[in-house]
């Protein structure tokens, strides 16, 4: 039983053959990207075809220098983000995960009285204690208090626990404004990678209308030729 051999096309980048579900036809591709691919190649026609591979780098030297004349020179995440785009890996990830995974045990600690120190646990349990602090001394006033009034002991204890207690809850909040930082950094990562997927998807879609209408044409050509025929044919049939 004879084999059908597949044609292979050439690309007019790498000049290597490929097979036709590998390449695009150059009258296909979009002109900025074109205006690229001349630099590096005179030779190219748009009658021509380029690999997918190749033109996956043309897209994203394209979408760089889109970038930079929209923003001038591109910052480590925005270049790090392109980075991914052309080797296809995902920039969504677990920051909380990651972030925790870096915690000491002090901002561990830190945490969890920044938790503890602002919640109604802490509010009702410290008002019991003073209350309780003050009646003892109030009611054994005439006796031997261990902190008369005006309760100079008290106070030295709640200076103590506002000098000890704010530092602690500074360093929780220096640690969750790293975090946010982290957080929006990430976002504006994967919202940028989207909006160049977007952008990318926009153009796969416009090469497949030029395609299909393309076919289209070609389709409604051969029915012309098909009409033209059928009309000779009748015509010479009737004379």
């Amino acid at each position: 039983m004879a084999t059908t051999k597949i044609e292979t096309v050439k690309c007019q980048v790498c000049g290597q053959q490929k097979q036709p579900g590998e390449v695009i036809a150059g009258g296909a591709v979009r002109e900025g990207i074109v205006e690229l691919i001349k630099a590096d190649h005179p030779d190219w026609s748009p009658a021509g075809f380029i690999c997918i591979h190749d033109l996956d780098e043309y897209r994203m030297q394209y979408v760089k220098q889109s970038l930079e004349a929209d923003k001038g020179e591109l910052t480590e995440l925005e270049s790090e983000v392109i980075r991914k785009i052309g080797e296809k890996e995902s920039v969504a990830k677990n920051l909380n995960k990651e972030f925790d995974t870096v915690t000491t045990t002090g901002e561990r600690v830190a945490d969890k009285v920044a938790e503890f120190g602002g919640s109604w646990k802490f509010i009702i349990g410290f008002g019991v204690v003073l209350v309780l602090w003050i009646t003892v001394n109030s009611i054994a006033l005439l006796r031997r208090p261990f902190d008369p009034f005006p309760f100079i002991l008290l106070n030295l204890v709640l200076s103590c626990l506002a000098a000890i207690q704010a530092p602690i809850i500074m360093m929780s909040q220096n640690r969750q404004e790293a975090k946010d930082r982290l957080r929006s950094e990430h976002d504006y990562q994967v919202n940028l990678k989207a909006e160049l997927e977007i952008r990318a998807l926009s153009e796969k879609m416009d090469h497949l209308l030029h395609t299909q209408w393309q076919r289209l044409l070609e389709i409604q050509q051969i029915q012309t030729d098909l009409m033209e025929e059928l009309n000779s044919h009748m015509a010479s049939n009737g004379k």
